[in-house]
């Protein structure tokens, strides 16, 4: 096994979730505000819009959708609403903000990142995410420190499948157990890596509750840490 540039390091690869994880949760309420903002764009009733978009929400992060426009319009004509294409636009432009806001850094996450860097270690990121998500990704402050980032959306396919988390292994050149991964336990994550022989780490952060990105989630008893710092410790660095 290599360990890097730190030989008392314990694993060679730590790979994140996204939300929840390196960013904050976002908030159930939110999410509602503005899928009632978008279904007001289409002209649309907020709770029969919402209804679709959560109903197309595996399709969206299994890149069915090339883009939010055509994700809309899908619903649109569920609907049976005639939206004209500005209407559709603007119903994808009030969104791209919110998303875009929704992926700034917690406070503790690029100082982590760096310094598992600096012990060796590689970065590896698996999003389960819609379109935006990797057209905004080269303007966040992760695009420099995250080595392999994996979103199901262009990958076509999504946690748990083991597909995934080898294909990151794969690209960051590793085998699984060389591996931690850590989330906030959406999406059976945790047992997904756990399955193909990664050390899965859940994260809950105090008072962050009602995330409206923790879909399928799950109650993991294996190792916790609060804050993403705490990784550095389960990694074996020194000084932790």
């Amino acid at each position: 096994m290599v360990f890097g540039k730190n030989s008392t390091m314990k694993y060679s690869a730590v790979i994140f979730d996204l939300f929840g994880t390196l960013v904050a949760t976002f908030s159930s309420r939110k999410y509602k505000n503005l899928l009632c903002s978008m279904a007001a764009a289409v002209g649309a009733s907020p709770d029969h819009f919402s209804r679709l978009w959560l109903e197309t929400c595996n399709d969206r992060w299994s890149g069915a959708f090339a883009t939010t426009e055509a994700n809309i319009e899908h619903i649109c004509h569920k609907l049976g609403l005639a939206a004209a294409p500005q209407s559709i636009a603007e119903a994808a432009r009030v969104r791209l903000p919110v998303v875009e806001e929704s992926m700034q850094p917690r406070e503790d996450a690029a100082d982590t990142l760096k310094r598992l860097r600096t012990a060796g270690c590689r970065i590896g990121l698996i999003s389960d995410c819609s379109m935006e998500v990797p057209l905004h990704w080269p303007c966040t402050p992760f695009a420099p420190l995250v080595d392999v980032p994996i979103f199901s959306c262009t990958a076509g396919i999504r946690k748990p499948d083991p597909r995934i988390y080898r294909l990151a292994c794969e690209r960051l050149g590793v085998a699984p157990p060389q591996c931690i991964y850590v989330g906030d336990g959406g999406s059976r994550e945790l047992s997904g890596a756990s399955a193909v022989g990664m050390h899965p780490v859940l994260i809950r952060v105090p008072h962050e509750n009602n995330d409206a990105h923790r879909i399928e989630a799950e109650e993991w008893q294996g190792t916790r840490i609060s804050k993403l710092s705490e990784v550095l410790a389960v990694a074996g660095l020194p000084g932790q």
